[in-house]
């Protein structure tokens, strides 16, 4: 294992971040039209990159809209299978202005959390640099140690806009797809020197919601106080979606939400967190919690709305007296085992629609969305994941909850019948989809060897099961 360990901390340390580097320099925003090609450019990257590493098998998926890259890579002997996902599409970089350096354009620079250095680029943590950990593992066993397991890799082009075709190619190619794990890294741990494995994500449903008021634009000191405000409707709405208590007013809304006992409560209680820091870390005085729960479970056991994203009217320099003839606003909900994202979504649906007064039209848009997940901690994955990490890391990890989506990863569960580790190196601070992303060195070459060693405990703890 120390040959093991040199190799990726030492030897090849250097030239795992100019390969990194060189993908993070595709700008494979998949939201935007305007870069299909580049997305299908570092598609081919991948697979060209994939081939280089001896894979056995390599090739690119289509999927009716951006490709997924799979890749198979034979261990010399009878061996379980691991099946890795990730993806190579990246969020949209805006706003531009805010980011200190070109976001397609990688950087490595020291910062307080990160003195070893940090690569700071779009898509850094979220998540190239993540799956790249996987692939610098494999080349790195491979050249030491060789493969314990039978590795395959799918990595997708769609996850930042919801994964919309990949439920089809996981159907389509089942049976190359068949593993004995899912490993998955894309999701933060504590820290360093507090290691945790995601044990639960979130589900999704995401809305958009569009009112028309008058034909046009008016003025508003000519019609106001006789023609509704399509603004002031949508504000209505949005602020009765809450109670004074910070819970969701939605009938139905909380009915199927697990709760969770005692011990499992101070399971979480016990997670190390700082209040105080954690305020000051996003710029605000006072947190607004659901009444009765913690900030952490807040984040990740309790569901939650956002509004994230509104507009209508005038917005630009200097006054302009106009009573808007449209607004608009999106909204996410977050639900929490065992929430049915399409219960839910018809709730909201039917809530919204008993709120619109007759004196605007509306129209109701429904985005992707994604049920929440659960992982299998008697699995011999999830129990070859806590072996590796202490043995590279120096402590158990802390089985914690996070509260983001993967919305493929039920789609996973249910079409291969096998468990899911949530295995991730990034940190809460690495500002994925804003501006400033980054991923720090260090994370990222511990990840790496945590990584390789997991394939070695996920060999002996199935061997040992099947003698």
């Amino acid at each position: 294992m120390e040959r093991l360990k040199d190799w990726i901390l030492v030897q090849q340390r250097e030239q795992s971040l100019q390969d990194l580097m060189a993908l993070l320099r595709i700008p494979s925003i998949s939201t935007d039209p305007q870069y299909k090609e580049e997305v299908r450019r570092c598609a081919q990257w991948l697979k060209d990159y994939i081939t280089s590493l001896g894979a056995d098998e390599v090739a690119v998926w289509e999927s009716g809209g951006h490709p997924a890259v799979y890749a198979y890579f034979k261990a010399q002997h009878q061996a379980p299978t691991v099946l890795v996902y990730g993806h190579y599409d990246v969020q949209p970089v805006d706003p531009l202005a805010l980011w200190d350096h070109p976001p397609f354009e990688p950087v490595i620079k020291e910062t307080a959390l990160h003195p070893d250095g940090a690569i700071f680029a779009r898509g850094a943590c979220d998540n190239k640099g993540q799956f790249m950990m996987h692939l610098q593992a494999i080349k790195a066993l491979k050249n030491t140690t060789g493969l314990p397991c039978n590795v395959k890799l799918i990595i997708e082009g769609e996850e930042e806009i919801g994964s919309p075709n990949l439920e089809n190619v996981i159907k389509t190619h089942r049976e190359t797809l068949q593993a004995d794990a899912i490993l998955v890294s894309d999701t933060a741990m504590l820290g360093l020197d507090t290691p945790s494995l995601t044990v639960g994500l979130r589900g999704l449903v995401y809305l958009e919601i569009r009112l028309q008021g008058p034909n046009r634009d008016l003025h508003s000191g000519v019609y106001g106080g006789a023609v509704e405000n399509p603004i002031h409707v949508l504000c209505r709405i949005i602020a009765n979606l809450k109670d004074e208590n910070n819970r969701i007013t939605i009938p139905g809304f909380y009915d199927d939400v697990r709760t969770l006992s005692e011990e499992e409560r101070k399971l979480i209680q016990s997670i190390p967190f700082d209040e105080e820091a954690y305020k000051r870390a996003i710029g605000v005085q006072v947190l607004a919690t659901e009444k009765g729960f913690s900030p952490i479970e807040c984040t990740g056991i309790r569901p939650s709305m956002d509004v994230n994203g509104i507009w209508g009217g005038y917005t630009g320099e200097g006054a302009k007296t106009v009573l808007p003839s449209k607004a608009a606003a999106k909204l996410s909900f977050r639900l929490v085992p065992h929430q049915d994202p399409d219960k839910i979504q018809a709730l909201v649906i039917d809530y919204l629609k008993k709120q619109m007064p007759k004196t605007v039209r509306y129209e109701i848009i429904s985005y992707h969305g994604g049920k929440p997940f659960l992982t299998d901690m008697n699995s011999n994955a999830y129990k070859a994941a806590v072996e590796a990490m202490k043995e590279t890391l120096g402590k158990p990890p802390i089985p914690t909850y996070e509260g983001g989506s993967i919305p493929i990863l039920s789609t996973l569960q249910t079409y291969l019948n096998a468990p899911v580790v949530l295995m991730g190196f990034g940190l809460d601070s690495d500002a994925i989809h804003s501006p400033n992303e980054h991923f720090g060195i260090k994370n990222y070459l511990l990840g790496t060897w945590t990584i390789a060693v997991f394939h070695h405990y996920f060999y002996k703890k199935e061997r040992i099961s099947t003698d």
